[in-house]
């Protein structure tokens, strides 16, 4: 068996991407703990995906019934969580989060009461149970008295939801609103800081694994010692595999799992931009030849695209193209002689959700 050709494989059904899939959408998300966010269409595909129903209408429901919400809770990116996680989310991953505040907030030209005064406004503008969009959200914060050109308005809405003022939750026409944490989460779950580095670490592995303890710390921020802090509570829970001389962690039930999906996990899959499956590693070698990284993130700029993963490896990209019913999927094999694994990227396009 070639090992690291498994570890892609077993992170295919840990994902629930291959095998045994999630009920429905909360139940996916648990299962990764957070995905990841930047972009709200494909991340609504993203969980689909990871859901026996294969329905964006049941992720956008999850959401408007307050069972999933997205916010930045970690390394300042968005993630969707399940509603009750998100609080202890943000309690241990938002101080690494927010170092380095007084810095940006010199660049921006704002003040520590400058942004008081915004998550004044803010929870004014949200409280009974109100519903904003982000440009209503920021007409309340700059009628507060407090300036939203440049950057300074995703910065205030963004230090709002990193303090448990705010989240996005419900949707209109297409469009997350921001509402009160406090009011739209209720029952969200608190622990203290040993528990959840238990919890975080253990949730992470089984979601993920096989991964190591430098991917934990990548994935979510942490510092390497409380990463580390964190995989030492949750080993007696953990299985193990060792790639070429490093320890991998993974839930104990996954390979068995994947023994018995075996010919679907090595099947062609289209995943959208932002997918867990290529985000949630800082090493992506196992599945990805680092020869091709700036394929998928071209130049660097922080922007993936859409993947074709067969046999567990990424061997190219997609994209649409044209617009309306008439637009069509395409597919970019890495090599040449990849081109026919991609072949198939119009039909399975067709059948995404």
């Amino acid at each position: 068996m070639d090992t690291r050709h498994e570890v892609g494989l077993l992170r295919l059904v840990a994902q629930g991407l291959a095998g045994p899939q999630a009920a429905g959408p909360a139940e996916a998300v648990r299962r990764l703990t957070a995905a990841q966010g930047q972009d709200f269409p494909g991340a609504v595909t993203a969980i689909a995906l990871r859901t026996t129903g294969r329905s964006r209408d049941d992720v956008l429901a999850a959401l408007d019934r307050g069972e999933l919400v997205r916010s930045w809770p970690m390394r300042g990116t968005l993630h969707l969580t399940a509603a009750e996680d998100l609080p202890w989310l943000l309690d241990l991953l938002g101080e690494r989060a927010m170092a380095g505040l007084a810095k940006r907030r010199a660049s921006l030209e704002l003040t520590d009461a400058d942004v008081g005064r915004a998550c004044d406004a803010v929870v004014a503008a949200l409280s009974g149970g109100r519903r904003l969009t982000r440009a209503e959200l920021l007409a309340a914060i700059e009628a507060g008295g407090v300036p939203v050109t440049g950057q300074r308005g995703y910065h205030l809405l963004w230090f709002a939801a990193q303090t448990g003022h705010t989240c996005l939750g419900p949707t209109e026409d297409g469009e997350q609103l921001f509402v009160l944490l406090d009011e739209w989460v209720r029952s969200p779950r608190r622990l203290d800081r040993d528990e959840a580095l238990a919890e975080f670490a253990t949730r992470f592995f089984t979601g993920h694994g096989p991964a190591t303890v430098q991917d934990l710390a990548r994935w979510s921020g942490l510092l390497v010692r409380d990463a580390r802090a964190g995989l030492a509570a949750a080993r007696p829970g953990l299985g193990s595999l060792t790639v070429e001389g490093t320890e991998h962690f993974l839930d104990p039930a996954t390979p068995e799992l994947l023994a018995g999906c075996r010919e679907e996990a090595r099947a062609t899959f289209l995943l959208p931009g932002f997918d867990e499956y290529v985000l949630g590693y800082g090493d992506r070698s196992a599945v990805l030849d680092p020869a091709f990284a700036t394929h998928i993130v071209p130049g660097g700029n922080g922007m993936f695209r859409s993947t074709v993963v067969v046999d567990g490896r990424i061997v190219g990209t997609w994209r649409y193209e044209g617009r309306g019913p008439r637009r069509a999927a395409v597919g970019t094999a890495f090599r040449p002689e990849d081109a026919a694994l991609v072949a198939a990227v119009p039909e399975l396009a067709a059948a995404l959700p």
